[in-house]
């Protein structure tokens, strides 16, 4: 499924929006000129969809590095290339790559 060269998830956690409290999922992801990018099948409806939405401040883990950075929906109206791209990107590497597209922009790595 995934490349062997890659990780197959990054742990992303988003604010909740009702409760304040950090929230840590696993998901698959692909990487994008120096962006990554995680797809929601269930779109506006899931939970960490709805964070990044109104709290676009974000943390996440991949391959040991903690990143800090904000995220963003991809609309596919103003950005179809971009969204092809990852969907693309997702369909090589997981076989799948349907939903909403939301990307991850690193703004550094944190310590711990």
């Amino acid at each position: 499924m995934a490349k062997r060269s890659e990780p197959q998830f990054l742990y992303l956690t988003t604010i909740g929006w009702k409760t304040g409290n950090p929230h840590e999922i696993e998901i698959w992801f692909t990487e994008l000129e120096g962006c990554y990018y995680v797809i929601s099948e269930l779109g506006e409806r899931a939970h960490w969809v709805q964070n990044v939405g109104r709290n676009p401040d974000i943390q996440f883990r991949v391959s040991g590095q903690s990143i800090h950075g904000a995220a963003r929906v991809v609309d596919p109206q103003r950005e179809p290339e971009l969204h092809a791209a990852v969907c693309r990107l997702s369909i090589e590497k997981y076989e799948w790559g349907e939903g909403n597209v939301v990307e991850l922009s690193p703004s550094g790595p944190q310590a711990g």
